[in-house]
């Protein structure tokens, strides 16, 4: 279907952003031309002078976004539209130049004794940045000169060559082979590949398994030394700075506490039996003598397959999140109804689906929705990430009004999870609620536990590196095998193909990422929980979470809202509501 084939209510409004490419492009000079914060350099020692560079920063950063946005949207319409893909690369350049001038900023900011800090602090003035400067005096220790921090701002795009090159390698040059599907002869694509682990014939997985991994295998030595260059990266930053570890680095930039990382590991290692348990369970189900990861993908359950129609999933997506309350649910409405969303596969669209929010303008989402269970949880999953960022910029200033990485999973799993909850809650068709069983366990897996374990690689493959370990091919996926065993345990065969899976993983060129997911997915657990059993008090709570932004530590943002990730209970508790599902699931077979 072609984009001008679609109902104007489907498509989202890039007009509120600028009405037209025109209004982009004299934006976008006016911009360019307004970078000059050279006359703040070597100003920034008094309180006046602070606010007036903090000021003159948050504007311009403004307007950066506004352009960004339009562009990114306008892109997304049709990837192979090279105007856009242009917009795109004037904004990353221009975003470039802008870290490069602005790197004195840091540097004399820190070059002030603490107690001057302090004292901007606790000024009313400085209201907007009182964390900001908090986190600034904590982040003293490591900041460099203005020249090194302009060396490193200038490095900026050099440490994405080995994303830049897994990508290439991963979506343009890698010799995926062409497998018979469904009657075509298809090139293995990433997006093939998936669909046939999800679907039900057995031998069509295992031959698309071995010939994918076969793709990989013959570049394994080529994507070896890409991801040990990015993990250099990683270690050259950290000795710039002089962290103790490249672990400590990125924990200490979105303000986490290292024991949030090692208890997130350590519990789900305590839960890796009930792992195990649901392995055999899917064994079991399945009728299989030997049990392959190729095998983890079907549904355990045919033909419980949601097929609504997008306004029909809207509709239980309304009454799923009914427990959020009606200013909720009304923002829900505004969102679907004033041109937040892009719904429908056409030509050229980018693939998946996500949420963008921008200060100043309302979210927007992208959608590709088809008539799956999967896709009516998209919409609620995606409109989580748009309402906490509609919260957070309606209720912040703008420097606290953009919420850390950390927390961007909760909300849109807080979602997921009411919606589930309701569906178990109302449905009488068994074979439905066995279906929505075997689901959420497979969002506890592919979420708490799989993303664990990707991080417990991270975190070893960068302890072997900063030992001074080469990371090679043999070792990486000796390391893969091993932790791989640990978490699925003995009644899945472990081949060769499954050992070289780190190879393939994108998220691993975005180091410390993927534990996000899984410390976000337990704490959307029990704030759900929460939510279903206290109702008024818990909703109130959560919407000073959502309302939060970057006010403080995100840690402690998820604490008001009842998900303590310092805790082994909140970690239990997401433990415990797997094990309930998969108990009542083996009841129900």
């Amino acid at each position: 279907m072609e984009r001008k084939d679609v109902q104007a209510n489907y498509k989202w409004h890039t007009s509120d952003v600028f009405e037209s490419d025109e209004a982009w492009e004299e934006a976008f000079s006016a911009l360019e031309k307004s970078v000059d914060f050279a006359k703040y350099r070597g100003t920034l020692n008094t309180a006046e002078n602070i606010l007036a560079y903090f000021k003159a920063e948050a504007d311009f950063t403004i307007a950066f976004l506004r352009v960004y946005l339009y562009a990114f949207l306008k892109h997304d319409e049709d990837v192979r539209e090279t105007k856009y893909a242009s917009y795109l690369g004037k904004v990353m350049s221009l975003g470039t130049r802008l870290a490069a001038e602005t790197a004195f900023a840091t540097p004399e900011l820190t070059a002030l004794d603490d107690e001057t800090l302090k004292g901007f602090r606790a000024d009313p003035r400085f209201a907007d940045y009182d964390y900001m400067l908090s986190r600034l005096i904590a982040r003293k220790k490591y900041i460099l000169s203005e020249r090194e921090e302009r060396i490193l701002a200038l490095s900026g795009e050099t440490a994405e060559v080995a994303n830049d090159v897994f990508e290439m390698l991963d979506n343009a040059e890698l010799d995926l082979p062409e497998i018979e599907y469904e009657g075509k002869t298809e090139t293995l694509s990433h997006g093939l590949y998936s669909v046939i682990m999800n679907g039900k014939d057995r031998a069509k997985r295992k031959e698309a398994y071995e010939k994918y991994y076969a793709a990989y295998r013959k570049i394994l030595g080529t994507l070896a030394v890409t991801y040990a260059g990015n993990v250099k990266g990683d270690i050259f930053y950290k000795e710039s700075r002089g962290y103790d570890s490249c672990i400590a680095r990125a924990l200490f930039d979105e303000d986490v506490d290292r024991s949030v990382y090692d208890n997130l590991i350590a519990c789900v290692e305590k839960g890796t039996p009930l792992m195990h348990h649901y392995m055999e369970v899917r064994k079991k189900t399945m009728g299989l003598d030997e049990m392959y990861m190729y095998d983890l993908y079907p549904s355990l359950v045919e033909d419980a397959e949601l097929k609504l129609s997008y306004e029909e999933a809207w509709e239980l997506v309304l009454k799923g999140l009914a427990p959020l309350g009606e200013e909720y649910l009304g923002l829900l409405r505004k969102g679907r109804d004033e041109g937040w969303i892009d719904v429908f596969e056409t030509e050229g669209k980018k693939n998946g689906a996500y949420s963008i929010g921008i200060y100043g303008n309302h979210p927007f989402v992208l959608l590709n929705y088809q008539k799956t269970t999967h896709d009516v949880f998209t919409i609620a999953h995606e409109m989580g990430h748009s309402l906490h960022s509609w919260y957070s910029n309606k209720n912040q200033p703008f420097a606290k009004s953009d919420y850390t990485i950390f927390v961007a999973e909760v909300a849109s799993t807080v979602n997921e999870v009411l919606l589930l909850k309701y569906l178990l809650k109302t449905t009488e068709d068994k074979t439905l609620k066995k279906y929505l069983l075997n689901y959420f366990m497979d969002m506890v897996r592919t979420t708490l536990f799989r993303q664990t374990q990707f991080a417990e690689f991270e975190e070893k493959a960068h302890a072997m590196a900063e030992a001074g370990e080469p990371l090679n091919k043999d070792n990486l996926s000796a390391l893969y095998l091993g932790l791989n065993k640990k978490y699925y345990g003995s009644a899945v065969i472990h081949d060769d193909n499954i050992a070289i899976e780190w190879a393939r993983i994108p998220h691993f060129y975005r180091s410390f990422y993927v534990y996000k997911y899984a410390t976000g997915i337990t704490a959307a657990i029990c704030i759900a929980n929460r939510i279903l059993k206290e109702g008024e008090s818990a909703v109130k709570d959560y919407k000073k979470f959502l309302s939060g932004g970057c006010s403080t530590d995100p840690v402690a943002l998820l604490k008001i809202a009842g998900a303590d990730l310092t805790s082994e209970e909140t970690f239990a508790a997401a433990m415990g509501e797997f094990e309930s599902a998969l108990t009542e699931f083996e009841s129900l077979s």
